[in-house]
């Protein structure tokens, strides 16, 4: 199996790149997001690979990185995400960005990904949000404050609040994350207009 190459770029095709090792040209296939972020032709590239073997054919995807490898990987594991789903979704998010929301279970930002409708985006945060926190870069309170809102645990103050932001046009994230951070600091006391208080001047930082 081959799981790193390290060539000189070739040409580029509409979903792949041809990468020139030692005078052998290989066929990857990459997202939209990692074809962009790749060299010019004929500088050197190192990408990692995922290889698929079928009766048929031998199909190479490559990534920039090694995490970037594992969401493919794990991505995959969702029933109904198959590799060209799962190539979109790095299209549409780059790891980070993905990790943040499932943890966040924001199915608005997964389903922005072409081909990928609430059903899929749905499974997608609720099947992987136990993977992602390894790799999210997000305060865990905020990943706990949004399980409890999905459970209807948080206070009625927190929650109250957070609805107000989305109401001011804030995404579902970023109120969550905004709202957390205003409890920490105001304590569990806090009355709902305080929260929204604190919450916007979080966002206005």
């Amino acid at each position: 199996m081959i799981g790193k190459l390290k060539g000189v770029i070739d040409s580029y095709g509409e979903d792949y790149v041809i990468l020139d090792v030692q005078g052998v040209g290989y066929q990857v296939h990459c997202s939209a997001r990692t074809l962009q972020a790749l060299p010019s032709i004929g500088e050197a590239a190192v990408m990692s690979i995922e290889t698929y073997v079928r009766e048929d054919q031998i199909k190479l995807f490559g990534f920039r990185s090694d995490v970037e490898r594992e969401w493919f990987r794990l991505l995959q594991t969702v029933q109904g995400v198959g590799a060209k789903v799962a190539l979109a979704v790095l299209s549409t998010l780059p790891p980070a960005d993905l990790a943040n929301a499932i943890a966040l279970r924001d199915k608005a930002a997964v389903s922005r990904t072409p081909g990928v409708g609430p059903k899929v985006a749905e499974r997608i945060v609720t099947e992987l949000k136990d993977k992602a926190p390894a790799f999210a870069s997000i305060d865990p309170a905020i990943v706990h404050l949004s399980g409890a809102m999905d459970d209807s645990r948080a206070p009625r103050p927190v929650i109250d609040a957070i609805s107000a932001l989305v109401n001011l046009g804030y995404g579902q994230p970023q109120a969550a994350a905004a709202i957390a951070s205003a409890s920490r600091s105001a304590g569990e006391a806090a009355e709902t207009a305080q929260l929204i208080r604190l919450g916007l001047k979080e966002l206005a930082k």
